[in-house]
């Protein structure tokens, strides 16, 4: 058996994988490269950087599995690989607590201007006057996406005694009462909450779910956080937005097109960005590494 690990993950999930068959880590490979030798392997490893679409599915002719070490599938083709037989396979629960922490810690650099008022610091100038922050406290925050992340987030929000709504089409309203959170429409969310966090897959069903029309109803007064995939808002309406005031702020993490080095996002100060570090703890790295290689020698061992 042969294993293509094609982007970074823990050498505690590449060592597992070494127990039961041959393991090549060739990271960053144009897709013209992936093509030319996937044909070679029963396996194939990827985080969110390396995409395996249609055309590599159909030139891996010895492929039985695909892993994400992490919870989406998005940058695999899975119908393609479904109609040849190859089973994909993911880490969906390994790095839950990491985005939960992170979609809180944008929330709260949010609330506080914290980037900005350390730029402002180490560029030599102390202004206390323009960063004025708000309080969580009495708050609303909309969870949209109740599943792992969304779940953890909702719970550590309490911690804050923050009012907590959510929306989720596939969870009961029970769940979400159990779990502390008042289950709204998505329409009704959007315009009651101070604050706004997604966790939610990207999908024909999700993408651009938020956009001119929604923010237009929502408070100005309102900031958005999405540590959960790029493509769910309108970049260039959420970017306008604040720009022009019509809501107070946003926390990014996710891009529609990664890396996102030339994005509207980044034009703005109060739009605080980072490059998708929901999952990047070494706790997480571990846990997704490992997850995904007990499923990958699984499937190979029938």
């Amino acid at each position: 058996m042969k294993i293509l690990v094609c982007d970074p993950i823990a050498q505690e999930g590449i060592d597992y994988l070494k127990k039961y068959a041959e393991v090549d880590v060739k990271l960053k490979q144009k897709p013209e490269e992936l093509l030319a030798i996937v044909g070679d392997y029963d396996a194939l490893v990827v985080r969110s950087e390396t995409k395996i679409p249609a055309a590599a599915i159909e030139k891996g002719r010895r492929l039985q599995v695909i892993g994400r070490a992490g919870s989406g599938v998005d940058n695999i083709d899975v119908a393609a690989a479904t109609q040849r037989g190859i089973v994909v396979v993911n880490a969906p629960t390994g790095n839950t607590i990491a985005a939960a922490e992170h979609s809180l810690a944008m929330m709260l650099a949010l609330a506080r201007h914290i980037p900005q008022a350390c730029s402002k610091l180490r560029s030599g100038v102390w202004d206390r006057s323009s960063y004025m922050g708000t309080e969580l406290r009495n708050k609303t925050l909309g969870v949209v996406g109740l599943g792992n992340v969304g779940s953890e987030v909702a719970r550590r929000a309490q911690g804050f005694q923050m009012r907590i709504v959510g929306y989720d089409p596939f969870i009961s309203p029970e769940y979400a009462r159990n779990l502390g959170v008042e289950p709204l429409p998505l329409e009704e969310l959007v315009k009651v909450s101070d604050f706004i966090t997604f966790h939610l897959p990207l999908n024909d069903s999700t993408r651009g779910m938020i956009g001119e029309k929604q923010i237009a109803t929502m408070k100005p007064s309102v900031r958005l956080i999405n540590c959960a995939r790029g493509g769910l808002i309108d970049e260039t309406a959420l970017s306008q937005a604040v720009k022009e005031g019509k809501i107070a702020g946003a926390a990014v993490d996710v891009f529609t097109k990664e890396p996102a080095t030339d994005n509207p996002l980044l034009d703005c100060d109060r739009i605080i960005v980072t490059p998708h570090l929901g999952a990047s703890t070494a706790e997480a790295q571990v846990s997704v590494a490992i997850d995904v290689a007990e499923q990958i020698v699984m499937v190979l061992e029938g």
